[in-house]
């Protein structure tokens, strides 16, 4: 049992990877076809969701738009005075409506309720839930949630966490295979037509696969929480724009009515405020002609007004408002972030399919299906390849793979999974599965091998 035929280092390396590479596309495979279907779908939904509310986004013009503040009151008329306006985003072009958001307890984090007002007559459009800050309606949220939690909450980013963890590994281990072995026949059996166009999708794609498993791990769990802690400590964190009113500190120390003050901040703001903010922000520099509004959340703080432009070039410049002189309190330009918060923000909205507009979402439903179908092709090879008996090969276990590396190659690779158990915990857990899983499989296929070993004598 502790005698093992001796093979290269070459060649035991690459039965390793080809290993992983299984055990990847055996159980994490699943996970992914899941997350490039949905996410495929999700891609598709900007001209859905323009088609489908088509009544409530767009309006005919008819004259000259009313002030922003009738268009506000509008829409606090209809659902009530007291509710709390969480941002306003005033019609980008002559033919959309305004939107109008309000918090709402019932809601999760950053969604709310949206109300659509016709800029010309006032007349209520829509009323309805609208999420974070691409303001996605009702049926892009839906398919928004399947493809980040299977519509499971927060046990649901789960699954989407583990395919984004081991994507890059098939990639790179897929890339490594072709490299070392390319020179085999690739056509002739099913099995070697199947490995050819699986091989041949997965170097098409190899770009694409690693792009969407950084990009996706980005706003993870666990490993997103990783991953913008280095962020943080490298200095590479997107700047916000800062909302506290300085001078103001000493007086609500002093000030006897600074509770009251902080209460009402965020509804006492006058509707005339509102477009006083947006001429403010304009004369300092935010062109965008898509902009999101927010009042102080309590007293000592500044309004804020957002570029929301995600499109390129990307617009999503900041700028915080004094509620007091509609003075410039803070600004924060994109052109000034650091590299790695632009690639930052570039990469998730190419991920959403909203960087170049059309021909982002083209390349990536088109990678989409790409990848569904290179998983498709996988599982057909292991199909034709499936063993026919019950027992299991030792040989070909990854167990049995990794005890042919050569001592130096062990080494690096049990460094390797601790880092990267460590920076991405989902992969960590998943990889201690599959070693479990291994061990008894090669346990066994030892036993068996033994039996048949002392039956022949």
């Amino acid at each position: 049992m502790s005698h093992l035929t001796p093979i290269p280092a070459k060649g035991a390396a690459i039965n390793f990877l080809r290993r992983i590479h299984f055990y990847v596309g055996l159980f994490i495979a699943p996970f992914i076809f899941v997350a490039a279907l949905t996410g495929t779908l999700y891609v598709l939904t900007p001209q859905l969701e323009n088609a489908i509310y088509a009544d409530t986004l767009y309006i005919n013009p008819q004259g000259t738009a009313r002030p922003l503040s009738e268009q506000i009151e509008a829409a606090q008329d209809h659902v009530g005075r007291q509710a709390n306006i969480y941002a306003v985003r005033p019609a980008p072009e002559a033919t959309n409506t305004t939107r109008v958001q309000f918090a709402d307890a019932s809601y999760g984090a950053s969604e709310s309720r949206a109300i659509f007002v016709d800029p010309y007559t006032l007349q209520i459009k829509g009323d309805m839930m609208v999420y974070g800050t691409s303001g996605v309606l009702p049926i892009r949220l839906w398919l928004d949630k399947a493809h980040r939690t299977l519509l499971l909450g927060d046990l649901g980013r789960n699954y989407s966490e583990l395919a984004a963890s081991w994507l890059w590994v098939a990639a790179l281990g897929g890339l490594l295979l072709w490299f070392c072995t390319r020179k085999s026949p690739r056509k002739g059996s099913a099995f070697l037509k199947n490995r050819h166009w699986h091989t041949t999708l997965g170097l098409m794609l190899f770009v694409g696969l690693i792009f969407v498993s950084v990009t996706g791990l980005t706003w993870s769990r666990w490993a997103g929480d990783n991953i913008n802690q280095l962020r943080a400590n490298m200095g590479w964190l997107t700047p916000q724009v800062n909302t506290t009113l300085a001078q103001d500190a000493h007086a609500m120390h002093t000030d006897p009515h600074a509770e009251h003050h902080a209460a009402m901040a965020g509804t006492a703001q006058s509707t005339q405020d509102w477009p006083r903010v947006v001429a403010a922000a304009r004369q300092a520099g935010i062109r965008s002609s898509m902009i999101e509004i927010r009042a102080p959340k309590e007293a000592g703080k500044a309004w804020t007004v957002t570029e929301v432009d995600r499109r390129w070039p990307t617009q999503v410049d900041a700028v915080a408002v004094n509620p007091q002189d509609f003075s410039i309190v803070d600004r924060t330009e994109f052109n000034t972030f650091p590299l790695v918060a632009k690639l930052t923000r570039w990469g998730v909205d190419a991920h959403m399919g909203i960087l170049f507009g059309l021909p982002n979402q083209l390349l990536l439903i088109a990678f989409g299906i790409g990848l569904c179908v290179m998983i498709a092709l996988g599982y057909r090879m292991w199909w034709l390849r499936r063993p026919v008996a019950s027992g299991s090969n030792p040989a070909r276990t990854l167990v049995a793979a990794w005890m042919h590396l050569p001592t130096s190659l062990k080494a690096i690779s049990v460094v390797i999974a601790a880092l990267l158990g460590y920076a991405l915990p989902l992969m960590g857990v998943s990889l201690l599965a599959f070693i479990v899983l291994d061990i008894i499989r090669w346990k066994r296929g030892n036993s068996r091998s033994a039996v048949m070993l002392r039956s022949g004598a």
